[in-house]
Order: structure tokens, then C-alpha cells, then sequence
């Protein structure tokens, strides 16, 4: 039968204790790391979020303690009163190394059966037994500190905005639903068969009600909800840092999301950020990195070849260039790096990008060879050289497309996919700068429609607003993203607070009317009633957490994450509901899903 903490009381973290703190009388609490039995010594390693300390029993008269030290097992869960004192063998790879505690009275609080996989620092053990085991998984070291440094990240959060005037307000997580963009995740009502909440893909109408409201300074750590699919950076429900702003422009909201970046990485990485931030308009983005999410910590810029091409004669790039263009980029010093085999390899990597291939020149020491050089002129070589400045030991990398989507795409990723593997990112410092001036919509071939690229409250740009029927391809909107290495680390947008302005952009968008009113009247309706101009921005926590921590995935800073299929591994979610269930939210499922559930249902047979 498991022991109680009955007339102990901790009073001190393991990972807390020093030499300076030799002769105390303590009360440890934590988990068996390892037990090591000398024979007439025994030692037990403790853990708990803090870090490790060393129990050491060296009494063997004591029999009843000797054998509940003899007996404890990894992760079983102890109580420990003693001594400290200084040890012999000092360890000074951890912070506890020079002292261990001279154990007087040691409880067993809880057994534990051999976990799936060691309780250690770096795990070799597969992502989804960690995640199917989560709790276990948390235990380590290394996720305990993220998750204490995203508790840090949080806190500084809240220090700032609050030292900055704004007020924390809550907002609702069972909203109307409005499709406009990711797919939403629906709530069926019991009480109004045949309706549906939806939760919020952000606060975004209830943080602009809230400026109608008078509160002209708002923020949450708000949880959020998108049905898409998963990537290394995304999670099916995830946290934003949410703020709002009144009688704004985008340098205000801009300023104020440069200092809560720069307080943040001063106080949880003691890391000076500097501010302002470069900025960048998106077309400049786009033309000189293929991403409008650049990262800069290194070069390979693309460069448009499509002036010095006109003209040519060669199929694959003429063809491009009657409505897209053709860009290239130098791999500086690839010769060395780029064999024909691992340029063939490249060529099918980038397909996915939507290119149909990759034209390359490697002009190494030892000769030079072109896919594409043979069918060019010699000015046109020349050129393409110039442009790229080309010199022996560069590899040039050109791709050719009706759409320039697809080259920005593809070069874009390209660029990343040769820095990172051959590391060539200055990792020293983080890059951050503001991407402005957005295009306001963006064409769904689709739907056959402008859609907006942010959200369908953007405010265009003032000397844009007469385009937005006419030509709203031409239309930039208030908008600016925050980028961090090459992520999207926020963004944001001065709104529409013009009534007949958001009827204007919702006919652009080709909502009806009534539609429009179906779908957003609740806002329109409220706007009639004094809205001030307002602003605003989100940061995505998970992210930022992932990044200065300097992590691969979001994965690993949060607590319970779910996997690619938007499912948890831990609780078996999502998962069937019972019958009665369903028919109290006047449900019935189709005959495929009947089916599917039946079959995740039915009892495992043994062949």
C-alpha cells in the first residue's frame, strides 16, 4: 500500500539545493530517475521539474529504510527528509552535483510499473509512442523546460500589454460560424435541431465589437480552432497572442508588437532585440525572396531573367514568359556541393512546388555543363550569367512558369531547402522584419472568385479604395505580417470602420446582400452605432514558443498536442459518441460513417 506525505511537508525543489545549504534539514518530493545499490550504499537520483538530486543512504542498521531504498524502482514517486550535506564524489554536470541528501526518513508514495521508454534527456524513442504516452513523455527534462519557458513567454505577455494600457477580455469559444476561408469545427445545438455553433477560428468580431464597445485597448491569450491540414508550425486548435487597438495606423500597431517582441526575448532569453524592424513591402518579398515569409539570414536572392529572354527561341521558356516569367538564383561556391545526381534529385523535389522542372548551369572548376544553355543564344547566356553574376564554382538554378506563383513557390523553397542543408543560415540572431502592403484579395481558380487573403474586414489602402470593384486585383490592403527567420511569426490589419466601405468589400467578395447580412449582419448592424478606426495583430504563441526556443516542430512545446490526422494518440480522440448521444443533437450519421464506426467498434479477433 502506497505511503502518504503525513507529518512531511516539502520545502525545497530538487533542483534548487547548493552547498551553501549543507546542515539544512529538508523535505524533497519527486521521481525515481535511477537507483544505484552499492552494497552497503544505496543512491537514489530524484527528479522533479527543477532539475535532479542525489539521495544517498549509507546506514544500512536502518533496516526498514534500507529496504524501501532497496526496493524503489524508475519513476516510482518518493518523499525524502534528511540532510543536506557535501558529497564526496561530486558530479558538476548538474547543478546539485556537489552535495546529495542524507536520508532520515524516505516514503513511497506511489509504484510504478517500467515505463514504455526511459525517462531521459534526449529520447530516441518514436514521435508517436511519446505522444501516445504524453504524460510520461512531459516528465523529461527537456520538455519540462519548454513548457516552463512557454509559462515565462505567457507571463511577460500579459506583463506588457498590461504595463501598455490594454485590458484582458475574454470572448466567446461557441460562436456563429462564417466560412470564409479555413474550414471551420462545427458544435451541433441540442436545444435548436438543425443549428450549429462553430469554434473561433480567432477573436476577430468580438475583439472589433469590443472597440465599438469603448474598450480601445484589448488583449487575450486566446485559444483557436481551424480544420485543416497539419504541418510542423500548425495544430488543428492552437494559441494566439490577440490585441486590438484603437484610433491607430499600422505604425502604431507595429511599434507596439516590436516592443512586446523585444521585451519578451529580453526577459525569458536575456537576448537584445533590435528595433525597428526592417520592413518590406510584399511585392519586394515575393520578386526578391519568393515567400512572403522571407527568412534573410543568408542570400540566394531570385533574380527576373524575363527581360533578357524576350525574344527567345527556346519552347520552355517562351512559353512561360506569354503570361508568367522566368527567375533564377545562384547557389554560390554549388559546384562543389551539386552533383549531376543530387541537380536530378532537386528537379523532381521541386515538382511539388507545382514547376515542371528545374534548368540548371554548374560551372564547375573542373568544366562546365547546362541543361539549357544549348538552346540559347549566346547573348541570351550572357545575359542570364550577368544577371545571376555567375562565376566558376556557382550553380544556377532557373525555373519557368505561366504562373509566377509557382516560380515564387518553387525558388522560394528552393533557396530554403540549399541553406538549411548546407548550412548556410547565420543561426546567431534572430532576423525579424514587417511585410506591408498585401494584396487585398487573391483569385480562387476554384470558386472562380477574389477571395480576401487575410480576412474580409481589411481595410484596402486609402488610394485604392475606387479599385475594389473594378480591379481589385490591383487593390494592397492595411496589412502587415511579422516574420521571424522565415516564419510567420503574426499579423495583422487596420479594419474596415466605414459601413458602406464593408458593403463595398463584400460585394467585391460576391456575397449578396443578403448574404452578407445572413453571415455578418451581427457586425454591420453594430457599426451603425459609432465604430472608431481600430487595428490590430495576432502573434501565434505556439510558434514564437518553437522559435526561441529554437525548436523543429510546435509539437514540442505544447502540452498535448495532436498528430498530422488532427487526432490525439493519448485519449484516442476524436473518437465514436454513443447513439443516445447523437439523438439528443438530432443526428443521424450517413451510411459510410455508420459503417466506419461500426468497424472501429467491433471487438479485435484473433487470426
Amino acid at each position: 500500500m502506497a505511503e502518504t506525505m503525513k507529518g512531511l511537508k516539502r520545502t525545497h525543489y530538487c533542483g534548487q539545493l547548493r552547498l551553501e545549504d549543507a546542515g539544512k534539514e529538508i523535505t524533497v518530493c519527486g521521481w525515481v530517475q535511477r537507483q544505484r545499490d552499492l552494497g552497503q550504499l544505496i543512491f537514489i537520483d530524484l527528479r522533479d521539474r527543477t532539475g535532479i538530486v542525489q539521495l544517498a543512504f549509507d546506514d544500512d542498521s536502518q533496516t526498514e529504510l534500507f529496504e524501501k531504498a532497496f526496493t524503489a524502482r524508475a519513476e516510482f514517486v518518493l518523499a525524502a527528509k534528511g540532510v543536506v550535506r557535501e558529497r564526496a564524489s561530486k558530479n558538476m554536470e548538474i547543478p546539485t552535483g556537489e552535495i546529495e541528501i542524507q536520508v532520515e526518513d524516505l516514503r513511497v508514495l506511489a509504484k510504478a510499473d517500467t515505463p514504455p521508454f526511459e525517462i531521459v534527456e534526449h529520447s530516441s524513442v518514436k514521435e508517436d509512442t511519446r505522444l501516445k504516452y504524453r504524460y510520461l513523455d512531459l516528465r523529461r527534462p527537456g520538455m519540462q523546460r519548454a513548457i516552463l519557458k512557454r509559462h515565462a513567454i505567457t507571463k511577460a505577455a500579459h506583463d506588457y500589454f498590461d504595463a501598455n494600457g490594454f485590458v484582458e477580455i475574454e470572448t466567446p469559444t461557441l460562436i456563429k460560424s462564417t466560412p470564409e476561408g479555413a474550414r471551420d469545427y462545427l458544435v451541433p445545438s441540442r436545444v435548436k435541431p438543425g443549428s450549429f455553433f462553430a469554434l473561433p477560428q480567432s477573436p476577430q468580431l468580438f475583439k472589433q465589437l469590443l472597440m465599438l464597445s469603448g474598450f480601445d485597448r484589448y488583449m487575450q491569450i486566446a485559444r483557436c480552432y481551424r480544420d485543416e491540414d497539419l504541418r510542423a508550425d500548425r495544430q488543428p486548435e492552437f494559441t494566439q497572442i490577440d490585441l486590438e487597438m484603437s484610433f491607430v495606423t499600422p505604425d502604431d500597431v507595429m511599434t507596439i508588437g516590436e516592443g512586446f517582441l523585444k521585451d519578451v526575448y529580453k526577459k525569458v532569453l536575456d537576448v537584445d532585440v533590435e528595433t525597428p524592424f526592417l520592413r518590406m513591402p510584399w511585392k519586394e518579398a515575393m520578386e526578391r525572396f519568393g515567400s512572403d515569409k522571407p527568412d534573410l539570414r543568408f542570400g540566394m536572392e531570385l533574380k527576373d531573367l524575363s527581360d533578357a529572354l524576350k525574344g527567345t527561341q527556346f519552347r520552355v521558356f517562351a512559353g512561360a514568359l506569354k503570361k508568367g516569367s522566368v527567375r533564377g538564383i545562384n547557389f554560390k561556391g554549388g559546384a562543389q556541393k551539386l552533383t549531376r545526381k543530387e541537380i536530378d534529385k532537386l528537379t523532381e523535389w521541386i515538382k511539388a512546388y507545382g514547376a515542371k522542372g528545374l534548368a540548371w548551369t554548374r560551372l564547375a572548376e573542373t568544366g562546365e555543363s547546362s541543361s539549357y544553355e544549348k538552346f540559347l543564344s549566346p547573348e541570351e547566356n550572357a545575359a542570364i550569367r550577368e544577371i545571376l553574376q555567375a562565376e566558376t564554382g556557382d550553380v544556377l538554378l532557373l525555373v519557368a512558369s505561366e504562373k509566377n506563383s509557382v516560380v515564387f513557390a518553387s525558388l522560394g523553397a528552393l533557396r530554403c531547402e540549399l541553406a538549411a542543408r548546407y548550412e548556410l543560415i547565420d543561426t546567431r540572431k534572430p532576423c525579424f522584419l514587417w511585410v506591408t502592403d498585401f494584396p487585398l484579395f487573391e483569385y480562387d481558380d476554384e470558386e472562380n472568385r477574389w477571395v480576401a487573403m487575410h480576412h474580409p474586414f481589411t481595410a484596402p489602402r486609402e488610394e485604392d479604395r475606387e479599385k475594389l470593384l473594378t480591379d481589385p486585383g490591383a487593390v494592397c490592403a492595411q496589412a502587415y505580417d511579422v516574420v521571424l527567420n522565415g516564419y510567420e511569426l503574426g499579423g495583422g490589419s487596420i479594419r474596415i470602420n466605414d459601413p458602406q466601405l464593408q458593403k463595398t468589400m463584400f460585394q467585391a467578395l460576391g456575397f449578396s446582400p443578403e448574404e452578407a447580412q445572413r453571415r455578418f449582419g451581427f457586425l454591420t448592424d453594430a457599426f451603425r452605432y459609432g465604430v472608431p478606426p481600430h487595428g490590430g495583430m495576432a502573434f501565434g504563441l505556439d510558434r514564437l514558443v518553437m522559435l526561441m526556443l529554437g525548436y523543429d516542430s510546435i509539437r514540442d512545446v505544447i502540452a498535448f498536442p495532436k498528430v498530422a490526422s488532427s487526432g490525439d494518440l493519448m485519449t484516442d480522440a476524436p473518437s465514436p459518441v454513443d447513439a443516445k448521444q447523437l439523438e439528443e443533437l438530432h443526428i443521424a450519421l450517413r451510411k459510410e460513417a455508420e459503417e466506419a464506426v461500426k468497424a472501429e467498434e467491433a471487438p479485435e479477433t484473433a487470426e
